[in-house]
């Protein structure tokens, strides 16, 4: 959300640079994501200046141009070369320097520099309206009143607006935060804790709202009072529907609104000052003079504001005439109902809406506007009514009218604050530090918790009720430490512990581990988030769809069901590097991945939650330099890293059943099994599955069962001693069958000679030109060794025709 420095200083008095407010409010608990300054006219008018122009004579050499000097003050002429009809001697005019930029709606900057036009020298340029944002004319320069004072800069002649506009990144509990009083309440509680400044806290006066007639009664009638607790309405009559002033349009634009008219723009200017929602009516559109809350039937047909056709739910509350559906509300305006330029009368309203309502229509309907992300996190359901008085007064002031109404309140149950005891030992226990009890009080009274009784051990607080996220003890526990400052919570110079043997595995010094090894490597870890989109698991054989935890109530499409695998959040990751130019990648994230059997009835065996780590490595292996030239990552070079993973983790890679995989993700790969389960499994990601991320450059990716393995890990590994004998390596180059995998060649050369082959590997695989269809071309390594003595060329010679003897007969092997 966007905060305006100057309107925040309605509220506040405060002294420090924008800077230093967006550190005081990140330490309070409103993390600001940048600050930046806001020009109402792109540039600011910089290097703009008035000028008058001394003299003017027709260019020699071209008809249409001018030339004229032109008197910028202290002293100072420039000639400069005009194109426009109207520029004559004796006029002010706006002049832009040499060195100016110039800006235009279209983003074809222009700078001015010192020109020769046709032979005569231009240093300078007189302006249009147009050319430097006061306007849209372009039928000539800009001509100012005779009293422009030559010399002056532009902006201060035209009184610019500037601002710097802080954005916070707002948490979903801190529905409280999301206006700009709601910003200066927290600023306050810091100044009364940490500054001796005398401060106060400034709320809009709205004591000269006063009914003037009641010629304009208009009935309110909630039926559904579930979904609407309270609802405010007033009517206001003879009003003036037009733009907006300068001071409000300012307001609005510099955190990016757009200005549509003086009533609509007063609803968003309070919406953002209180973070209240408001909608105006026009009130000779409501039929019947009676607006009624409550629910239409499933698939009822609503225009909205955007001129979309909503078929609604039945559980989607409306705001109604006596006809017909106005307004969907909390979410957004209908077409037929809402504020014109021939708007004469206008019924406002103020309501406090069911959150769980509001959020669940604007998922339905993929709306997310202003008033749904207030009212679905929570707004003050006891100030409707001095929103509604602080709109009206605004709307009178502005676009004229009277009010034509008593407030029309219907709040049949009221909503009381909460009450919380709050321990002063509890304090000390949870925040680490003793707080003097008088801090403590002071924070909470500026936080505008009230206390409601004080014991000597502890106090009974009444909570606001625009805080809906404080509750508990712990709650008002977390107010009072983010006021006084997380930084001022002194860390421990020591630790204590209790010291035990336990033979479990310890998960997180494997984790460690794992994550030290593979930083070391060049690896960087991601962490993507846990929520995705369901359709990325529409049709996948592997990740069933209707394995698939869906969110009941998500906070978007793209992040509606729990992740089945850690894939689509590293490929994410990605695209998202790659489209910022960072295209060679090692990354690796741990994250837990979950699943839903619904044939299971207890909730225990309905879910599962499995650790998995993942690998992924695209583009080049090193960054390329004189003496490094490139090289791609390949598929072996993810398998080295994998199975060095499971090396330190003290599996012998000699144990593993190894299969070749290629299905609806890998277009090769390889699959580890220990002891029956799948541990690993990694390869090349094939083509259908990267066009989905855009992503044109190959990716290897691996998975690894984290649960499974914590729960297979090989006892520590008994150390022998290093042979004294020499082992003895061997290639065979195989052509064998395309359905042959490399597992059943190993399976077999064990088999052949178990007592001196050692290893086996593959170090090289080709299909392609040279090699028929339906084969391929395999390296292997053997590593040959007798534990009691040097092996003769006798032996050696023995066991590979043994292997090649084999692997002819069994698997149909041409030897090459």
């Amino acid at each position: 959300m966007k905060i305006s420095y100057n309107w925040l200083k309605n509220y506040i008095d405060v002294d420090f640079e924008p800077n230093k407010l967006a550190e005081i409010l990140t330490d309070t608990g409103l993390e600001v994501s940048s600050v930046e300054k806001y020009e109402a006219i792109k540039g600011g008018l910089a290097g703009l200046v008035i000028g008058e122009v001394l003299t003017c004579v027709k260019h020699s050499n071209a008809d249409s141009l001018s030339v004229t000097t032109v008197d910028l003050g202290n002293n100072k002429t420039s000639p400069i070369v005009c194109g426009a009809a109207n520029v004559a001697t004796g006029q002010k005019v706006v002049v832009a320097t040499i060195g100016t930029t110039l800006y235009s709606e279209d983003g074809s900057d222009f700078k001015i520099k010192k020109s020769k036009i046709r032979g005569e020298v231009s240093e300078g340029m007189i302006c249009a309206e147009d050319e430097i944002g006061l306007g849209h004319s372009h039928d000539g320069i800009m001509v100012l009143p005779n009293d422009a004072k030559i010399g002056t800069l532009a902006k201060d002649y035209f009184e610019t607006y500037e601002d710097t506009v802080i954005e916070i990144d707002i948490t979903p509990n801190r529905s409280d935060g999301v206006s700009h009083f709601g910003v200066a309440r927290d600023i306050f509680a810091y100044l009364k804790t940490h500054t001796d400044q005398n401060t106060e806290i400034k709320r809009p006066d709205v004591s000269k709202f006063k009914v003037d007639n009641t010629d304009k009664n208009i009935e309110v009638v909630i039926e559904n009072q579930e979904a609407c607790p309270r609802y405010s309405g007033v009517t206001i009559s003879g009003i003036t529907v037009k733009d907006s002033p300068e001071w409000l349009k300012n307001s609005i634009e510099a955190i990016g609104l757009k200005p549509i008219n003086n009533v609509v723009d007063i609803t968003n200017y309070v919406l953002f000052e209180m973070g209240h929602p408001l909608h105006a009516f026009d009130a000779d559109k409501i039929t019947g003079n009676k607006v009624i809350i409550k629910t239409l039937a499933k698939d009822t047909i609503f225009k909205a504001l955007d001129e979309t056709e909503i078929k609604l739910s039945e559980k989607d509350l409306m705001i109604c005439n006596t006809e017909t559906g106005m307004c969907i509300g909390g979410v957004f305006g209908g077409l037929d109902s809402g504020v014109t330029e021939k708007t004469t009368s206008i019924f406002l309203e103020s309501a406090y809406f069911n959150p769980v309502y509001i959020r669940k229509t604007a998922k339905r309907h993929g709306y997310n506007t202003d008033a749904s992300y207030r009212f679905e996190r929570g707004v003050d359901p006891n100030n409707t009514v001095w929103s509604l008085k602080r709109a009206a007064n605004l709307i009178k002031e502005i676009a004229g009218g009277k009010i034509s109404s008593e407030i029309k309140d219907i709040y049949p149950q009221e909503i009381v604050p909460e009450k919380v005891t709050l321990r002063y030992s509890q304090v000390e226990r949870l925040i680490g530090i003793k707080i003097d009890n008088s801090k403590i009080k002071t924070i909470l009274q500026s936080l505008d918790i009230q206390i409601a009784d004080e014991q000597e051990d502890k106090l009974i607080l009444s909570i606001p009720t625009y805080r809906v996220d404080v509750k508990r003890e712990a709650d008002v526990i977390e107010e009072i430490l983010r006021i006084y400052g997380y930084n001022n919570i002194p860390i421990p110079s020591q630790v204590n512990s209790t010291l035990s043997y336990s033979p479990e595995v310890d998960e997180n010094k494997l984790r460690n581990k794992t994550s030290n090894y593979l930083s070391a490597s060049g690896f960087n870890e991601a962490m993507s988030n846990s929520l995705t989109k369901a359709n990325y698991y529409e049709g996948s054989e592997i990740y069933p769809e209707n394995k698939t935890v869906k969110i009941l109530n998500p906070l978007s499409q793209d992040l509606d069901a729990m992740r089945q695998t850690l894939l689509f959040g590293g490929l994410e990751a990605i695209t998202r590097n790659i489209n910022h130019k960072n295209t060679d990648l090692k990354l690796y994230e741990y994250g837990f991945c979950y699943s839903l059997n619904k044939d299971e009835q207890e909730f225990k065996d309905k879910y599962a939650e499995n650790h998995n780590l993942a690998l992924f490595i695209t583009g080049n292996k090193n960054k390329i330099n004189w003496n490094s030239p490139e090289a791609k990552s390949d598929f072996y070079y993810i398998k080295s890293y994998s199975e060095n993973v499971l090396k330190s983790l003290n599996f012998d890679l000699s144990k593993f059943k190894i299969n070749e995989i290629e299905n609806e993700f890998f277009s090769y790969g390889l699959e580890y099994i220990y002891k029956n389960k799948t541990i690993l499994n990694f390869g090349s990601l094939n083509k259908k599955v990267l066009s989905k991320f855009d992503i044109e450059q190959d990716v290897y990716y691996a998975n690894f069962e984290w649960t499974t393995i914590l729960s297979s890990l090989p006892k520590l590994p008994q150390f022998q001693a290093i042979s004294k004998f020499q082992e003895v390596s061997k290639d065979l180059a195989l052509l064998i069958d395309e359905n042959i995998t490399f597992e059943q060649i190993k399976q077999l050369a064990f088999k052949t000679d178990k007592k001196l082959i050692k290893e086996v590997s593959i170090f090289d695989v080709y299909k392609g030109k040279g090699i028929e269809d339906g084969k391929k071309s395999y390296a292997i390594n053997f590593v040959l060794l007798d534990e009691n003595k040097n092996l003769t060329d006798k032996q050696i010679k023995k066991t590979m025709n043994k292997l090649m003897s084999n692997f002819k007969r069994q698997l149909n092997a041409e030897i090459r």
